[in-house]
């Protein structure tokens, strides 16, 4: 509950937090008018932000000349907008929660666009680790949550993280690791492991076809930090009976492209 009671309760702050939140009301008639009016449907006039905020129209205005000044709110001298900069306000929120919160925040979205399972996972060793999952539907025999482990080289997600290794760690890698075959589409040459990492660095994604499991396809990206440090994958997992290849290229690598980039946003260098 609000502290208006308190003596440290700042009242302009919740003033301005109101003003902001005003342009998000739903009253149609509001948001028909200003359409019609300015070309946007988040357009108000300052009226209409007065009413929405519940303060004076002169409140109103010292409110969003202010947060004009700052860059949060733009104006054609008679209707007034926000700018993409209010984002930054969810992002501060997001940059401050542990990887793993912020890729579900996002994993989710993918999950409800694809409607499949989503997950995200960084590199430990021979192996990918689950950091955070989203699943629309059990689709592997083998149990998936946080801290679940899988083999790199027959995953997407493992051959997103293995292709963004320097040489010298890859090849340590390929000396070392040894290729099971878990069914009779798992690549087990590492000479064409190789060959297919080098294919993935150029496209910036990876596809399996029911290498980790029969009747499995997942295609995953990576996540690379605002500093472009490939931090994580992710990547969306289908019953191979259900979508095809071409599907996943077409509908799915598209989303998952503007996820990783919005999640890469929000991490540090």
């Amino acid at each position: 509950m609000p502290m208006k009671n308190r003596k440290d309760f700042v009242a302009s702050l919740a003033r301005g937090i109101e003003i902001i939140r005003a342009f998000t009301s739903e009253q149609a008639e509001d948001q028909s008018t200003a359409r019609a009016r300015a070309g946007s449907a988040d357009a108000l006039t300052l009226s209409q932000v007065a009413e929405r905020a519940g303060v004076a129209r002169a409140v109103a205005r010292r409110f969003l000349l202010t947060l004009a000044d700052l860059g949060y709110v733009a104006s054609d001298g008679k209707y007034f907008r926000l700018t993409a900069r209010v984002l930054d306000l969810g992002y501060a929120y997001l940059s401050s929660m542990p990887f793993s919160n912020v890729a579900t925040e996002f994993l989710q979205e993918v999950a409800e666009q694809t409607r499949e399972s989503c997950s995200a996972s960084v590199l430990d060793g021979p192996d990918i680790v689950y950091v955070a999952r989203v699943a629309a539907q059990r689709i592997l025999s083998i149990s998936l949550s946080i801290g679940a482990r899988l083999p790199a080289y027959c995953t997407s997600m493992g051959r997103v993280l293995l292709a963004a290794l320097p040489g010298p760690e890859l090849e340590s890698y390929l000396s070392t690791v040894q290729l099971r075959r878990r069914t009779p589409q798992t690549i087990t040459d590492k000479e064409r492991l190789r060959q297919i990492l080098h294919e993935v660095r150029l496209e910036d994604y990876a596809l399996t076809d029911g290498e980790l499991e029969e009747g499995l396809r997942s295609i995953a990206v990576p996540v690379r930090s605002s500093g472009g440090r490939v931090v994580a994958a992710i990547n969306v997992s289908t019953q191979a009976g259900r979508v095809n290849k071409s599907q996943m290229l077409k509908e799915f690598l598209p989303i998952l492209r503007k996820a990783a980039q919005r999640i890469g946003t929000v991490l540090p260098p």
